[in-house]
């Protein structure tokens, strides 16, 4: 079966990539498009069955972040990388003729454009280079303040050329006649991005299909609580056994049991039914999905106050009390030798829980910089800051160097001294 990936981009972003599909099995994409990248939030409204958003860059993304996670699939965006920033700088100076110093640049994050030319060893950096990831971060962002910027250097006489990474902010600067080109989309790049959103897909799938078993207590008589648990059960096609008066088993699949979380519709079962408790596990296995669903019946049974329904996952999370609060916690941060890296290194549980599930993911365990920031979908810089975090305490340590490009400086290649098999 083909992964259907719904694609929220510009026309010309999505003209060229289309092109691309034949040279990935399975995959078919279907077009959502915008003038503005401020009009994504609205066209996932419009979205049709997918398996997965692939949205052309990081503001459209950034822009639909509230929708976004109202979304049953996985969403994820095409970003700038090396690739990107080399192919657009040496076009610019090959095609247009232009000097490093008469360039102005737009993009994500500057310290990208630096590390291309550090890497081979170019001391010219361009003088007038502008990076909106901070405008997001502090949701200020302002096309006309990018269009500005530009338009103000060219005017001044400091640029020959703008290069922008945004469709909106090159039309505007060419209905001013000020010379320009968008940022690069390298063939390389893309065809690894539509890998991925099939990837996250295929992964998605697999999670749903997990399998799910819940158990339900409660003191109420066997006539009260039948109308709660068949309703439970009609709603997530799960089968029902009754082991006990007041204790029953459900069977059901992950994906059924998320589906029900995402309608928000728990409050109206547990509604007059009190003394309820419910614990869903999952697992890849019947097993293992009853070993989790008791503890976190065992989680549900400490609240006297109320019904309520705690969740465990394969990997341990615990999700819960529902419908009350929606919080997640990691059980297997209780393990005292994690608790004490997190400490140590100052790095939350979500951080440290993301190092190590990348640990357990990687076939190799060397990596770089890039790949870290890459799994952790977040900056080169923040991604620096966590390494050293944890170099300064010897939980990362530098094994060698690797050459990306013939010239110039050698990345470091780390190793995790993490105990990531918990």
């Amino acid at each position: 079966m083909k992964t259907r990936i719904a694609v929220i981009s510009s026309a010309e972003f999505f003209e060229r990539i289309q092109f691309l599909v034949s040279l990935i099995n399975d995959i078919e994409l279907d077009s959502y498009i915008y003038q503005d990248p401020l009009q994504a939030p609205s066209l996932i409204n419009q979205l049709k069955p997918c398996d997965v958003v692939f949205f052309s860059g990081a503001l459209p993304y950034y822009f639909s972040k509230k929708e976004r996670e109202q979304l049953p699939v996985p969403t994820l965006y095409l970003a700038q990388d090396e690739l990107t920033i080399s192919s657009s700088l040496l076009a610019a100076i090959y095609h247009k003729q232009v000097s490093l110093d008469r360039i102005s640049i737009d993009l994500f994050n500057s310290s990208i454009v630096e590390d291309v030319l550090a890497s081979v060893d170019i001391e010219t950096f361009p003088k007038h280079v502008i990076d909106y990831e901070d405008m997001l971060n502090k949701d200020r962002f302002n096309l006309f303040e990018i269009v500005s910027f530009h338009q103000s250097l060219w005017e001044k006489g400091k640029i020959d050329l703008a290069i922008t990474s945004i469709h909106a902010v090159y039309d505007q600067l060419v209905l001013y006649g000020i010379p320009s080109m968008r940022m690069a989309d390298p063939k390389t790049s893309v065809i690894r991005g539509l890998q991925e959103a099939k990837s996250f897909a295929m992964y998605k799938k697999s999670l749903s299909a997990q399998v799910a078993v819940g158990y339900l207590s409660t003191d109420l008589q066997v006539k009260e609580i039948q109308k709660l648990f068949e309703a439970i059960a009609h709603a997530i096609h799960a089968s029902i056994q009754q082991i006990s008066p007041t204790n029953y088993s459900l069977y059901s699949t992950r994906g059924d049991i998320e589906g029900l979380l995402e309608q928000d519709t728990l409050l109206q079962y547990f509604s007059g039914f009190p003394g309820v408790s419910i614990g869903f596990g999952f697992g890849s296995t019947i097993m293992e999905a009853d070993k989790n669903a008791l503890v976190a019946l065992r989680f549900a049974e400490k609240d006297l106050k109320e019904s309520c329904m705690y969740i465990l996952t394969n990997d341990k999370k615990l999700l819960g009390p529902y419908p009350k609060e929606k919080k997640q916690q990691r059980l297997i941060n209780d393990h005292p030798e994690l608790l004490q890296i997190a400490q140590k290194a100052k790095l939350s549980p979500a951080n440290l829980s993301k190092l190590i599930q990348f640990g357990k993911e990687r076939q190799s365990h060397h990596f770089t910089a890039a790949d870290l920031s890459e799994y952790l979908q977040v900056t080169r810089r923040t991604t620096e800051r966590i390494i050293k975090k944890l170099a300064d305490h010897g939980y990362i340590s530098t094994i060698g160097e690797e050459m990306t490009y013939q010239q110039g400086r050698p990345r470091a290649v780390y190793i995790l001294n993490l105990p990531i098999y918990q």
